[in-house]
C-alpha cells in the first residue's frame, strides 16, 4: 500500500462576501415580508458573513460545477498541470443537475484527458466521501494522484421565489402563508463555495500532511431522515419521494426545498457524534493528546460548548486552543466546509512538522459521521 499526501490545497468563494444584514438582498423577501427566523438563526449560528453565486442584480456568477472547477485549478502548475490528474472525485449536497454526475460536468468544463470520475452523493459527508475514494485509490497504487473536491451552489435552492407557488396555495386554501421553520431555517445557515485537494503518493512542497486513517459511521438503521430535500417527511417519519406526488404538488409544497427537522437534529447529533468519535479514536489507538489540531464541521456555534461538553464527559476531551474552525467568516457551505477548514490552516503557515490534526464531520441527512487523522510532514 502507497502513504497518501495532501500536496495542495485551492478554494474559490465566489464574489464578495455577504454580511447579515445583506442576505435577504441577494436572497429576497417570502411574501413581501421579513423572515421572523432569520434574526435567530444568525445569532445563534454565529455566522457573520457567506458568500453567494449570485451577483448584486439577482443573477447567478456561478453553477456549482463551475464554482468546483475554479477550486481545482488553483492545484495547477508546474509541478502538477491537467494532464497529470487521474482522478477526480467530487462531493456535493448541490449537484446543478439529477444527471448526469457532478463529477462529469466538472470534467466537462477541464477538458483535461480521460479520468476516473466519482460522484459522492449525500450532505456534509458527501466532501469526505469524495476525499476516501481519492485515497483509496492513491493508497491502492490505483493510481498516482486524485483531486478530491467539496462543493455547494445552495443559495440558488433558497431563493424567494422558489416558494412563491407554495405562498399562494396556502392563501388560497385560506391557511397562514408562513414557510415552515424546517424551511425558512436552513435558508439563513448555508452557503456556496467549492475547495479541492491535490492527493498523491509522495510528498512535495514546503508543507504534506500524509492521511493516515480515515473512517465513518452511518446510523441510518437507527435514526430517521433529519435534513432532506425532493420529498417530505410522513408522521410515521418515512419520507416520500418526489416521484411520488402529483406534479403540482412539487411547487404547491415546494417539495424540492431543502428542510431540517430541527427536533431529530437536537435529540440525535451531538449523541452520535461523540458515540462515533469515540469508535474511530478507539479503532485506530488514538488519544486526544495525539491531536494537535481538531477540526469540526459544525453547522452552528450554538453546538460548539456542549460538543465540547459531552467530549469531555466521555473521557474525550480536546481542549478548546486546539479547535480550529472558520465558519463565521466563510459560512456553512457543506461538503466544502471541511475543506476550506484545512485550506486555511494548511496555506497560514503555522504548521510544525509532526503535528497531528484531526477533522470531524457530521451529516444530519440521516445521521452520519466522516472523520481523517493528518500528520503534517
Amino acid at each position: 500500500m502507497s502513504a497518501v499526501y495532501i500536496n495542495k490545497i485551492s478554494k474559490f468563494l465566489p464574489n464578495n462576501p455577504i454580511l447579515n444584514d445583506e442576505m435577504e438582498l441577494y436572497l429576497g423577501k417570502i411574501n413581501d415580508k421579513e423572515s421572523k427566523a432569520r434574526r435567530i438563526v444568525l445569532r445563534n449560528n454565529g455566522i457573520k458573513q457567506r458568500y453567494y453565486a449570485i451577483d448584486d442584480k439577482g443573477q447567478f456568477t456561478h453553477t456549482n460545477a463551475e464554482l468546483t472547477e475554479q477550486a481545482i485549478n488553483g492545484l495547477f502548475g508546474e509541478d502538477f498541470t491537467q494532464e497529470d490528474m487521474e482522478v477526480l472525485s467530487c462531493g456535493t449536497s448541490t449537484p446543478d443537475h439529477l444527471l448526469p454526475s457532478h463529477a462529469a460536468m466538472v470534467h466537462g468544463l477541464l477538458k483535461s484527458r480521460p479520468l476516473e470520475l466519482n460522484s459522492s452523493s449525500g450532505v456534509c459527508c458527501s466532501g469526505m466521501n469524495a476525499l476516501k475514494f481519492g485515497y483509496l485509490s492513491v493508497k491502492s497504487g490505483s493510481s498516482n494522484n486524485a483531486v478530491c473536491t467539496g462543493s455547494e451552489r445552495v443559495s440558488s435552492w433558497m431563493l424567494a421565489d422558489r416558494f412563491n407557488k407554495e405562498i399562494e396555495n396556502l392563501k388560497e386554501l385560506e391557511q397562514q402563508p408562513i414557510i415552515a421553520f424546517k424551511k425558512d431555517f436552513l435558508r439563513w445557515m448555508l452557503s456556496d463555495g467549492a475547495a479541492a485537494f491535490l492527493l498523491e503518493s509522495q510528498p512535495k512542497g514546503p508543507v504534506s500532511l500524509k492521511i493516515e486513517w480515515m473512517e465513518s459511521y452511518s446510523y441510518a438503521h437507527q435514526l430517521e431522515a433529519c435534513m432532506y430535500a425532493g420529498g417530505d417527511k410522513m408522521e410515521d417519519g418515512s419520507l416520500k419521494p418526489w416521484s411520488d406526488y402529483p406534479a403540482d404538488e412539487w411547487l404547491n409544497q415546494s417539495v424540492f426545498a431543502l428542510k431540517q427537522d430541527v427536533k431529530v437534529l437536537n435529540e440525535n447529533i451531538l449523541i452520535k457524534g461523540v458515540e462515533s468519535m469515540a469508535a474511530a479514536l478507539q479503532k485506530n489507538n488514538i488519544t486526544p493528546a495525539q491531536i494537535d489540531y481538531f477540526l469540526p464541521h459544525v453547522s452552528s456555534h450554538y453546538f460548539v460548548d456542549e460538543l465540547y461538553n459531552k467530549f469531555a464527559e466521555a473521557g474525550l476531551e480536546i481542549a478548546k486552543d486546539k479547535w480550529f474552525m472558520n465558519l463565521h467568516k466563510v459560512g456553512n457551505v457543506g461538503a466544502a466546509s471541511i475543506y476550506l477548514m484545512l485550506e486555511e490552516l494548511m496555506n497560514a503557515g503555522q504548521l510544525k512538522k509532526g503535528e497531528r490534526i484531526l477533522l470531524s464531520v457530521p451529516e444530519s441527512g440521516r445521521f452520519s459521521y466522516a472523520y481523517a487523522y493528518l500528520t503534517v510532514c
